[in-house]
């Protein structure tokens, strides 16, 4: 079947400014699988699931790790906060790269959001004692402890160590995850940070931490790295307690002054999803960033997208990539189908999971989640 011209664009090469091309335009999101086996090494379910679903894709984005213990998220998140995770990371790095494409590993610290039952007496760490807010997801409530000063610095030091690893397991770069509430975000949030020191008490200052965290990641590629590796950073443009997509604007803007070779925006919906406060008129939320960011640094986005037309739609309004997350869950040959320009199932078949190779952990959750999949046995 001959493609059009909107579907050849989407199966267009694109090259990051360090030299990495990808082979199209679509990106595996990145999505948690609470897959990992119980001593958080990559499961050998989590493997399958990454090599299924590499193999036509442009760019892979894992789902995210730790880089200290403290920071576990989700259960069974597979981790990377010390060097006796490395076998791990190299076989992960090899299932998702085994389709040719580059390979990014998403690093991040949970925060404020932190599972309790998993971390030291169950009170997590954020940039100051606030209680969680509650939401679709989490019951809040929950006072963090304020990181010191010397804590900061540690956490600092804690992504570099990540990032080594990353290096040294074969992946070709690190997204630093600033979105979904979780510690980087923390930081910038007026709501949960209220410090006074370098780490906060103005806009500015509580960009720091972010800032700091990517200088760090610099030094590291730069002392360690034999070849290119990209620095991406996810952010949520919002935050209802707190934030509207403009006041994330100079987080951009700084993010970009700082060398991040591109940006990732994690939404709902991308092709509809407006402000909160309406503040942006008919724009879409997505549109308002990529007018902003004006083609400084490559824009990628989730959210929402089922259809190859829906992925059109997306590199229409101007992103360097489309991610795709729940549509390749349910349909590991989506890219194909996308090329083929055929519709792709958007209800996950649970009698066909295993077929699917969706983890047997990934479908436990599936059964008793809610708002995440549609299903049917």
């Amino acid at each position: 079947m001959s493609k059009t011209t909107d579907t050849k664009q989407l199966f267009q090469t694109f090259t990051f400014k360090n030299g990495i091309e990808t082979k199209n335009r679509i990106a595996m999101a990145p999505m948690t699988t609470w897959a990992s086996n119980d001593d958080y090494t990559i499961s050998d379910d989590e493997l399958k699931h990454y090599e299924t679903r590499s193999g036509n894709v442009g760019l892979v984005i894992t789902g995210c790790t730790r880089v200290m213990p403290n920071g576990i998220g989700f259960n069974n998140e597979y981790a990377s906060y010390d060097d006796s995770f490395l076998p791990s990371l190299k076989k992960l790095a090899a299932a998702a790269k085994k389709g040719g494409a580059p390979a990014i590993l998403q690093i991040y610290h949970a925060g404020n959001k932190a599972v309790l039952d998993l971390i030291p007496d169950g009170i997590p760490v954020s940039a100051s004692p606030v209680a969680l807010a509650p939401s679709a997801f989490y019951a809040g409530g929950t006072v963090s402890r304020e990181l010191t000063h010397e804590e900061i610095l540690e956490m600092i030091k804690a992504f570099g160590e990540t990032t080594h690893r990353a290096i040294q397991a074969g992946f070709d770069g690190i997204e630093l995850h600033g979105a979904h509430g979780f510690l980087l975000q923390n930081f910038f949030s007026p709501y949960y940070n209220q410090r006074t020191d370098y780490w906060g008490g103005s806009s500015e200052k509580r960009m720091n931490f972010a800032v700091e965290v990517i200088k760090e990641i610099q030094d590291v590629i730069k002392k360690y790295a034999d070849r290119p590796f990209l620095i991406g950073f996810r952010i949520s443009p919002e935050e209802p307690e707190s934030y509207s997509v403009k006041d994330t604007f100079p987080l951009i803007d700084k993010l970009i002054e700082s060398g991040i070779d591109y940006l990732h925006v994690s939404l709902a919906d991308l092709l509809s999803q407006k402000s909160i406060n309406d503040e942006n008129g008919d724009a879409t939320l997505l549109k308002s960033i990529l007018d902003h960011v004006n083609q400084r640094v490559p824009v990628i986005a989730a959210g929402g997208i089922k259809q190859f037309n829906d992925a059109i739609e997306a590199l229409k309004m101007g992103l360097s990539m489309v991610a795709v997350g729940h549509g390749l869950i349910i349909n590991p040959n989506w890219v194909e189908l996308a090329s083929n320009e055929e519709q792709a199932d958007e209800v996950l078949s649970m009698s066909k999971a295993d077929e699917l190779a969706v983890p047997k952990k990934l479908q436990e959750f599936i059964k008793v989640a809610t708002g995440f999949f549609q299903v049917k046995e």
